[in-house]
């Protein structure tokens, strides 16, 4: 029997429960009972350390609520649904978050497994928990395997929801870190899937809030499941040297602590060892092998204070011998998540190298929970101003991006930009330190500055040298950006920025840029296309623009001038709208329908010529195959979203298109009124005798005539030389004078102008 076809599933809906379709027996009953009562002992444990005797049993009906939507449900594993939920609620309740997370991890999947709307869930818990679950319910539409488009799309949805509420992010890190480590039943190839996503996005974010427990469980469940192999190797590995280090670490954390007492330092130290996925990616990164990264021992000093911090490291550097350039301070210096922390390398009396981490308590508590910090210890004496702070700009920067991106595919490679974790510290004058991507130029810099310095940058002095705004930035670099107000950004400023907020700032400059100049091409053409028919322009009737935006469909009157420049809709089609409008305002459905039947087979009206000058870079441009220059006899083609494409008349490529679409074609002239310096490429064929220094002597005479050499290549045959040649001339006139000097070469027996000849396909 053949497989039916199934609907595409998300991934959180892989995970999700399916209704039974079996009578489940009495003893599977009574285990599943048995479980979900080990369950909530333990969510009700973790919940009564910090939690009210009231503020339980409000969670004992939110429970109640859940347990009834997903009875008769089961996970994948086997296990009642309600588990599930149970486990979310339990993490959340490990990260003391408030009485309305945990309600709302215990209800997070209800919205789509059951009858069960948000107004009642408002009603029934207050509408914060209920615009929690709606928040986690629109993430488990995200479609990660599908479309590039869709998973973008599908995350900018979980964006809005985490800016708006950031213990929305926090649940479903939660959600997604138990059903990481409940995959078994999965496919391989499923599992990889899942765990890839994992890495790219919610991991990072994880990081970049300062989770970082969170974060190495996340991203040591997706190293076991997209190198299952390799983990397993790694474990037995590091299984076998705990021994070793266990003996090592109680040496040396006993000499640590000796010298600690003597300097009257209370702190408590103890190894740590590295988990699995950062034993790989050091071995990768570093290109160590595994007994190197074996070899190096793990520590961490936590002490009371800020200055006790520096003196541990004193310590420790007069106990040990440092390794040069293996000291950072993330002190003086924060992470973007908070992250605060002195990092040192020393080498034992054997010569191993040990790794010292040193920070307050305080620190250490930021470290591993971040913006979770805020509920686990929000009833101290402690100011978490600077963790929360960061936050609030990670989500910031990330709403920013989402605002200015309308682009689904952009966005989402902006967003994995955004959210890599490594970073560059860098100093404007006045000593304020940026955090910048790795490889980030000093462009990236302006902008973060602003975006106006951005755009109007034409250098840099970096550590007191002028230097391009290309350069790229290195940690402590101190950077000044020089602007000019004339300035503004070129194209190949894409190729120098590393920062999604620059990448984003430019393609919109761009994008602006071009719809205003296709904006004033459309006109131009619509403009010519009425005159033609003698109709008076849209601006001089009333609600003219109105009633013809309204009839093509467009948003705006730019919208449509744009549309008609970028060669999306035809200038004479929108005019034959515009002329039946005029004749028949009230026109019926059917006579529309018939018009825009004919669209497609309506002839193009004969119109003035197009006036262009050569240097509307965004919406004209200058087809290479024929290279037209002031003074060809030139033609258009109206390309779609592309704009106006401009050949001479002679070009066997438009000769060979026109032929096949007229209707886009339209006839140009230059302006020749307007003085303007420009210079247009042209490609030359010379045929010479080939003699020595014949190519020099080439360049010479085209020198002479003021032209400028932009590329050259040359192929011998039969004794003579093909000189293929770019050069660089401001009209026909101009071109004129250079055939005239080169063929003063008695070596030179034709100079004449190269075409592309037409493929088959065209």
């Amino acid at each position: 029997m053949p497989e039916q076809h199934q609907p595409e599933r998300t991934t959180e809906q892989e995970f999700h429960a399916t209704s039974s379709t079996h009578e489940v027996s009495s003893e599977h009953k009574k285990q599943h009972a048995e479980l979900i009562k080990t369950g909530l002992d333990g969510l009700f444990g973790q919940l009564s350390s910090y939690l009210s005797e009231q503020e339980c049993a409000r969670i004992r009906a939110a429970f109640a609520v859940a347990d009834a939507a997903h009875l008769g449900q089961y996970r994948q594993t086997g296990e009642p649904y309600i588990t599930h939920p149970i486990a979310v609620a339990t993490l959340c309740a490990t990260w003391k978050l408030d009485s309305q997370s945990i309600k709302a991890a215990l209800l997070h999947d209800v919205l789509e497994d059951s009858g069960i709307d948000k107004i009642t869930l408002a009603n029934q818990f207050g509408a914060p928990v209920a615009n929690l679950v709606d928040g986690l319910s629109k993430l488990d539409k995200l479609h990660f395997d599908s479309k590039e488009a869709q998973q973008a799309e599908s995350f900018r949805k979980m964006l809005l929801a985490m800016a708006d509420d950031v213990r929305v992010i926090l649940i479903k890190l939660a959600d997604r870190l138990h059903n990481l480590s409940t995959m078994e039943t999965m496919r391989a190839d499923k599992r990889k899937r899942i765990a890839q996503e994992t890495l790219e996005i919610y991991a990072p974010i994880a990081h970049r809030l300062g989770l970082d427990d969170i974060y190495r469980q996340l991203e040591n469940l997706c190293f076991e499941q997209i190198h299952p192999w390799r983990a397993r190797v790694l474990r037995e590995a590091l299984k076998d040297s705990r021994q070793v280090k266990r003996e090592l670490f109680g040496k040396v954390i006993h000499q640590i602590r000796e010298s600690f007492a003597s300097a009257q330092i209370q702190a408590d130290i103890f190894g740590r060892e590295k988990n699995l996925a950062s034993t790989y990616h050091k071995m990768k990164n570093k290109k160590l092998s595994l007994s190197k990264v074996m070899d190096v021992y793990g520590f961490r000093v936590l002490v009371n204070t800020r200055s006790d911090c520096y003196l541990s490291l004193g310590i420790l550097h007069g106990l040990f011998n440092p390794v040069p350039g293996r000291f950072k301070d993330y002190i003086a210096i924060p992470k973007k998540n908070g992250y605060q922390s002195l990092h040192t390398v020393v080498l034992n009396h054997v010569g191993k190298p040990m790794e010292f981490q040193i920070r307050t308590h305080e620190m250490e508590r930021i470290a591993e929970s971040g913006i979770a910090t805020h509920w686990l210890y929000k009833e101290t004496d402690v100011s978490f101003s600077d963790v929360q702070k960061q936050s609030h700009l990670t989500l910031q920067s990330l709403l920013h991006i989402q605002q200015k991106t309308n682009d689904s595919i952009e966005f989402l490679e902006h967003i994995k930009v955004d959210l890599s974790p490594d970073a560059v510290y860098v100093f404007t004058p006045k000593s304020k330190i940026l955090s910048l991507p790795r490889q980030a130029s000093a462009l990236d810099f302006a902008y973060a500055i602003h975006t106006d310095i951005g755009n109007r940058a034409v250098g840099a002095i970096i550590n007191g040298i002028d230097s391009p705004i290309s350069q790229e930035l290195h940690n402590g670099d101190r950077v000044q950006i020089i602007t000019d107000a004339a300035a503004h950004p070129a194209p190949i400023w894409l190729k120098w920025v590393k920062t999604s907020k620059a990448r984003m700032e430019l393609r919109h400059y761009f994008k602006t840029q071009r719809l205003a100049e296709s904006a004033l091409l459309g006109e131009q053409l619509l403009r010519q296309s009425i005159e033609h028919i003698n109709l008076p322009y849209p601006d001089e009737v009333k609600d003219g623009w109105e009633r013809l935006i309204g009839d093509v469909g467009s948003k705006s009157q730019e919208e449509l001038l744009s549309e008609i420049g970028l060669g999306i809709r035809y200038a004479n089609i929108t005019a034959q709208r515009w002329l039946f409008l005029n004749q028949t305002r009230d026109a019926s459905a059917s006579q529309k329908a018939i018009l825009e039947a004919s669209e497609e087979a309506l002839v193009k009206s004969d119109t003035e010529r197009l006036i262009i000058r050569g240097d509307e870079a965004n919406t004209v441009t200058l087809s290479k195959c024929c290279r037209p220059i002031r003074g060809d006899s030139i033609i258009g083609y109206l390309q779609k979203k592309q704009g106006l494409i401009v050949h001479t008349s002679e070009c066997p490529i438009a000769r060979a298109q026109r032929n096949i679409d007229n209707l886009r074609w339209i006839d140009l002239e230059w302006d020749t009124e307007t003085d303007l310096n420009i210079n247009f490429p042209v490609a030359l064929s010379i045929i010479a005798v080939n003699e020595k220094g014949l190519l020099a002597k080439v360049a010479s005479r085209i020198a002479d005539a003021g032209a400028n050499i932009a590329d050259v290549s040359l192929e011998t045959h039969s004794g003579d030389a093909d000189i293929r040649i770019i050069i660089d001339v401001t009209d026909r006139s101009h071109l004129a004078q250079v055939f005239k000097a080169v063929r003063t070469l008695r070596q030179v027996k034709k100079i004449s102008r190269r075409f592309s000849k037409p493929s088959k396909n065209q």
